[in-house]
């Protein structure tokens, strides 16, 4: 139901206890299921099909897709028989140098390759490996982050569609008021602070439409760049059913399923490989290969030799320590955010629980107070009219009717959206 309905039936006269139930059915339903040509909101699209785009889009998914591909190369590279590539080397000499020309002249060249120290390449891969899983996890945490934006963005611009309803809702019903009160000063029977009490009203209310129309334009191009869709998701198709369909009383299994905890679960395991890389790396890799050497000593027989050579360098405090200390720091490291980890989504869900009920009874309170607020503000109104209230009374009744309008809407996404928040927590949207 489109508002400008709403505007039409209030013109035609219709009565006012038919026209409250009308402006809270107007006012309760979705702001994402209302088409907005001005503010390019278009048909409502649903949370998944809206998360899904945002993740599209999503600069930083970029990103770590191209740390996971890093990490499998390394993986990969690890898997080499040698720890590094061959090394060339040659030499020559020449007696002609020194100056004395005997004819002695000597070539020398060799390669060699490192070898990997015991096991050392699997201690490699196995940190390579580790390290690519964590890419993984922290996709699905920046997925769960991209989520919670988008839900967060749907609520503010349906918030602020709804906003705009009421807003103009109650310029219409201000106008109402203005027109009898206009036909009473031209029969002098009402005095000018009265008049003048009707035009601040109706111009604070006028402002709230167009601060409302300001805030959907802000909104929507937000969303519209988060999701790169023209429409608002659905959010109230999360209701009680979903939330039968989380496991959100399984604390436990919650927050281990939760990709923070699994994140800095995985970052704890790439630590553990990466001390026990260090531990394997006490030294540094031994060489060994073929060396050839042609020398021209007056037409001897003897002169080209072939041999093997073999290049050890051994361990020392001074590389050792540093890389032992940072692997250690690693370590630490990646325990404590684990623990923090832990405590933050545990403390999370909690809140997520609380507010979920906190929202449920705002939700039913908040129907309650609106419902009753805008029979009060028509039945003053129609007291008003018969000079049984004073018009300042009247006014001040439609207004509170305004701010409970919002608060039911308030509550009611902060509702549906508690419910979609619960399920991202548990990573079991239906």
């Amino acid at each position: 139901m489109a508002f400008h309905s709403l505007l039409v039936t209030r013109r035609t006269g219709v009565s006012r206890g038919w026209m409250t139930g009308v402006a809270l059915m107007v006012v309760c339903i979705v702001g994402a299921g209302q088409s907005r040509a001005q503010g390019g909101l278009v048909a409502p699209l649903s949370i998944h099909d809206a998360i899904a785009a945002a993740w599209k889009a999503d600069p930083v998914r970029a990103e770590l897709e191209v740390n996971q591909d890093s990490a499998d190369a390394r993986a990969k590279a690890a898997q080499s028989w040698f720890a590094g590539g061959p090394t060339l080397t040659g030499d020559y000499y020449d007696d002609r140098i020194s100056g004395s020309n005997h004819g002695y002249i000597t070539w020398q060249g060799g390669v060699s390759v490192p070898l990997w120290l015991p096991g050392q390449g699997t201690a490699t891969e196995n940190v390579a490996k580790a390290e690519a899983k964590m890419a993984t996890v922290r996709l699905d945490v920046e997925r769960m982050s991209v989520a919670v934006r988008v839900v967060d963005a749907t609520g503010a611009a349906i918030m602020a569609m709804r906003r705009q309803t009421a807003a103009l809702a109650t310029v219409a019903a201000l106008k109402r008021i203005e027109a009898g009160v206009q036909r009473a000063g031209h029969a002098g029977e009402i005095a000018m602070s009265d008049q003048q009490a009707v035009e601040a009203q109706l111009a604070q209310a006028r402002s709230e439409a167009d601060m409302a129309a300001e805030e959907i334009e802000t909104t929507a191009s937000q969303l519209r760049t988060l999701t790169g869709l023209p429409g608002v998701p659905d959010i109230t198709q999360a209701d009680e059913h979903w939330l039968g369909l989380t496991r959100a009383n399984d604390a436990r299994w919650v927050e281990d399923v939760d990709p923070r905890v699994r994140a800095t679960h995985q970052a704890v395991i790439a630590a553990q490989n990466q001390m026990k890389l260090v531990r394997k790396s006490f030294m540094p890799n031994p060489e060994v290969g073929v060396d050839a050497i042609d020398q021209g000593q007056f037409g001897s027989p003897w002169d080209t030799q072939v041999g093997v050579n073999l290049r050890v360098p051994l361990p020392s405090a001074v590389t050792n320590t540093p890389q032992e200390s940072a692997a250690r720091d690693r370590m630490a490291a990646a325990t404590r955010e684990e623990v923090e980890a832990r405590r933050a989504v545990r403390n999370e869900m909690a809140q997520v629980r609380a507010h979920l009920v906190a929202a449920t009874g705002s939700l039913s309170n908040s129907r309650v107070e609106a419902s009753s607020m805008l029979r009060r503000a028509d039945g003053m109104e129609q007291s008003w009219r018969v000079g049984e209230t004073p018009l300042i009374e009247a006014l001040r009744a439609r207004m509170d009717a305004y701010r409970a309008l919002l608060d039911l809407n308030r509550a009611e996404i902060a509702w549906h959206a508690a419910i979609i928040r619960m399920g991202i927590a548990t990573g079991t949207i239906p």
